[in-house]
Parts: C-alpha cells; structure tokens; sequence
C-alpha cells in the first residue's frame, strides 16, 4: 500500500520530520504525557474512599481501574492510528478538550455507575499520550530518538505517579470531587498551551481510516519483534497495576491506617524510578536495546521479594515500590525505542499495537488483584506480582533465542 514520505520540507508552522526537536519541546511534550495518562489515575489512591461514598465493596471499587484501562484500549484501537492519518496538533488538542468534559462529569457524577461511564471517556481519550509519544518520536533525528523518547516516556510515568499524591492531597484537603474538577481544569490550559506551541506534524499516510486500522494488523503479523515486545509489555504493565491497585487497601488497612494524603505521597516514591530509567533510552541509543530490557525485568522481578516484606515495613514497601517503577520504566522505554526503529512511517499504528497489548495486560491483572487481595491479602498479592515478572523474563528469554535463529525476514508493505 502507498504512504507518503517520512520527511517533509518545513513551512511556516509546520516540522520537518526527523530533523530535530529543541528541548524546550521535548519537556512540553514529556509534560503533557505525564498529565494526560494522570487522568487514569486518580481514582486509586481514592478507591476505599469511592466504595464509602457510593455504598459500594472495595472490589468493585477497584473495578474502576479496570474501566479506565479498557477504555484505554478502546481508544488506542481507534483514537491513536488516527496520528498516521491526521494533522497531530489539532488531533491533540481537540481529543484533550474532550477529556476534560469527561472529568467535569466524574465531578459531579451522583451515583457510581455515571462515575464508571464518565471515567471510560476519560480512558479512550487519555490515549492523546501515545499520539504525543510517536509525534516526538517522528520529530527527533535517529541520533537521539532514543532519549527523547525515554525523556518523553518518563513525563510520562512521571504523570502517573504523581496523579495518585496531587489526588491524595487534594482530596484530603477538599474532597474527592475536586480532584476531578482540578484534572479538568487542568486538560483545558494543556490543550490551550499545546494548540499554540506545537508545530504542524504532515501526516505520513494516504491510508483510508479503515485501511489504517487494517494496516495495524499487518504490523503484528509481519514483525516478530513487535509481538515479543508486545507480550513483554503487557506483562510489565501487568506488574505495574498489581501494585498500584492492591496499595490503597494495603495502606488504608492495619497496620498502617494511612489516609487519602499519606497514600497519594506513596507515588512520589516511583518517580525516583522513573527518572532513573530514562537511560534506558540512552542504552538504546548506543546498540544496547536487549541487555536494558534484560536487566530492567530482572530488577523488577527483585522488587516483588523486597515489597513482600512490605505488609509489616513501610521502608521494605518504599524501597520496592522505587525498585519495580525503575525497572518498569526501564522495560517500557525498551520496548518503545524497538517498535520504533521498525517501521518509521508507521510510529502511531506501532504504538496502537504495543500499548493494546500493554493495557489489556494491565486491566487483567488489575481485575484479578482486586479480587484477590480480598482473599489472600498482600501475601497473595506479591506471588501474583513476582508470578508475572517471572513469566515475562521467561518470555523475553524465549523470544529472544529464537530472534537469534531466525533469517532476518524481508519487510513487509504497509
């Protein structure tokens, strides 16, 4: 199938793609991941305080994890192929004024069923994270992809983490509601700041939408390389909503009985992590792709011994939690600067692929540690965590062997 080229001559507004990104705007764009993916986020220092508000279990309270992460996937299925197809600036913007109508209904939402509707919206179009992530990916040369990209993903783990203490705080002070208010409020100025100072990023496809979504199948069927990073991913991610899910029961339970506040500062901890693991990048960059993914799964894998320990020691608890966020991050930034060395016209179908797989990952496993934690507890929920990091070093370990043997295979036209 034709695309068009990958590089365009730069006009007024416009960005020649692969000729460089300043970097003022790597960190706009790093900011504007971190608060976009933030929005997944705030409800999972508060899910005891929603099952109170509501009337509702601590199980299916959880269940609002789930919803936002399937709606996610809904939108990278949809929404993020459309950055192959469409003007990326104005795509940007317009899909986070969305969003932010979606969090001013999760404000005032006056039963938990409208809660759960409102925070699936806020799940699809949260994805303008992954059409910002292949636009920076585009912009940067070949020479720096990989830190731009790692300094991009760590905006964005970054975003994440914080979400839980800026929720945690505010609804300490002024109520669960107004941490939805301030994620609107916040999507409003983001979209306003972005619409401004983005350049226009030309499409790289003549694709019809539906040839587009099409074309991402092909892309998993031809790249043996996409699917073990895809499998890996969802594997990782899967580590990641264990914890995050599981941990507000943990600490609002004995022995700790820590509140919304304390909880929410709980994800500052993972942000030392996710500044480390922005040399993963850097390791990609100079041929070292396979051995930061190599190490960052085996320090993952450690971090579930050490958070074990964490259901009577806060310090074993606050030293796991930094350990299992630098080697998820270390991981995802891996697997993102491989996907994007494949295909360079195909960066926002690529991205499609590899985080349906992630989210769907994260949303069965975040389903099952909701479950699980009211049976097994904390014990149940760290074998279930170091179950999983064990079966994605046995997957890379598999995958990666077999690479080895395998013919280089001529590409495939998409």
């Amino acid at each position: 199938m034709p695309h068009l080229p990958a590089t365009r001559r730069s006009g007024a507004g416009h960005a020649e793609l692969g000729g460089g990104i300043s970097r003022g705007l790597v960190l706009l764009l790093a900011a504007a991941c971190g608060t976009a993916a933030a929005n997944l986020y705030y409800a999972q220092p508060l899910l005891h305080t929603l099952a109170g508000a509501f009337g509702v279990s601590d199980g299916t309270a959880g269940l609002l994890i789930t919803i936002s992460q399937l709606g996610y996937v809904v939108g990278l299925m949809l929404l993020v192929p459309l950055g192959d197809l469409h003007e990326r600036r104005g795509l940007i913007s317009g899909t986070m004024l969305v969003t932010a109508v979606a969090l001013a209904l999760a404000a005032v939402a006056p039963a938990f069923a409208v809660l759960g509707a409102a925070l699936a919206v806020v799940g699809v179009t949260s994805v303008v994270a992954q059409i910002v992530v292949p636009m920076s990916s585009s912009l940067s040369t070949d020479q720096d992809r990989g830190a731009v990209v790692g300094t991009v993903m760590s905006g964005l783990l970054i975003g994440i983490l914080l979400a839980r203490t800026v929720s945690g705080l505010i609804a300490a002070a002024l109520g669960w509601r107004v941490v939805f208010w301030f994620a609107a409020a916040a999507m409003v100025v983001l979209a306003a700041t972005l619409r401004r100072a983005l350049p226009r990023v030309p499409p790289t496809t003549d694709l019809s939408y539906h040839g587009l979504l099409r074309s991402v199948v092909s892309l998993v069927r031809g790249e043996p390389a996409l699917r073990q990073r895809m499998i890996v991913g969802a594997l990782t991610f899967g580590c990641f909503s264990i914890l995050w899910t599981s941990i507000a029961f943990l600490l609002s339970g004995a022995p700790y009985h820590y509140g919304n506040g304390v909880i929410g500062l709980f994800g500052l901890v993972g942000v030392v992590g996710a500044l480390a693991a922005s040399g993963a990048g850097r390791l990609a960059d100079r041929g070292h792709n396979g051995r930061a993914t190599t190490v960052s799964i085996l320090i993952m894998l450690a971090s579930w011994a050490v958070m074990a320990l964490g259901k009577t020691s806060v310090i074993a608890l606050i030293a796991g939690i930094a350990v299992l966020d630098l080697g998820v991050q270390g991981i995802h930034i891996s697997n993102q600067s491989a996907i994007y060395a494949l295909r360079p016209e195909a960066r926002s179908r690529l991205t499609t692929a590899y985080m349906v797989a992630y989210f769907l990952g994260g949303a069965a496993l975040s389903a099952l540690t909701s479950s699980l934690y009211g049976s097994d507890g904390w014990g149940g929920v760290c074998v279930l965590g170091a179950a999983t990091a064990l079966l994605a070093l046995v997957v890379w370990a598999v995958t990666e062997a077999a690479a080895r043997r395998r013919p280089d295979p001529a590409p495939s036209v998409v």
